[in-house]
């Protein structure tokens, strides 16, 4: 998000857009009344809590409102081309192969994209994670890069850190129950 805000700030870029898939993590909430922004925002809040970290809070719906920022669902990215923008998809192992490709072809002229997700959290029922597909087939394309994390990046509360160490040597420990 950082790099979407600078490359924004620098004008690198006329927009950045947000998006992420509707994928619930293990339980199911079920239907939601009302509009579909209402429907959306609980999917999308993590989006709009890192802008308001990085951005002046009061600047953000402005810049909403004006088309500057955009935050939508994966849902509906198909038959567009993403011109001028930085674009980051968020909890990408959520994405089917399909919905991962769809993503990654509305890549535009003048335009940055970031893929961000871990393949130790999917949260789909009995599909394959299209982060994971796609890291499998894209490895050899030039221009696309990849970047593994560890405990060590971890920027939340430094227990969180041994938490993810934990889960997984137990993961190494057992193969089978990994995700």
């Amino acid at each position: 998000m950082a790099k979407a805000v600078q490359a924004l700030q620098r004008k690198e870029v006329s927009r950045i857009i947000l998006t992420r898939p509707a994928v619930e993590a293990g339980e199911r909430l079920g239907f939601l009344p009302g509009t579909l922004s209402e429907k959306i925002d609980p999917y999308l809040r993590p989006l709009f809590d890192a802008l308001h970290e990085m951005l002046d809070p009061d600047a953000v719906p402005r810049m909403i409102a004006t088309g500057t920022i955009e935050v939508a669902p994966l849902a509906y990215m198909r038959g567009r081309t993403l011109n001028d923008s930085f674009i980051i998809l968020d909890e990408a192992q959520n994405t089917t192969a399909e919905q991962m490709k769809m993503f990654l072809t509305r890549l535009g002229f003048n335009s940055k994209m970031v893929v961000t997700g871990d393949i130790t959290q999917v949260d789909l029922q009995g599909g394959v994670s299209g982060l994971r597909v796609a890291s499998r087939v894209l490895a050899n394309v030039e221009d696309v890069y990849f970047s593994q994390m560890s405990s060590a990046d971890v920027i939340r509360h430094p227990l969180v850190g041994k938490i993810v160490d934990a889960y997984d040597r137990a993961d190494a420990a057992n193969p089978k129950k990994a995700n």
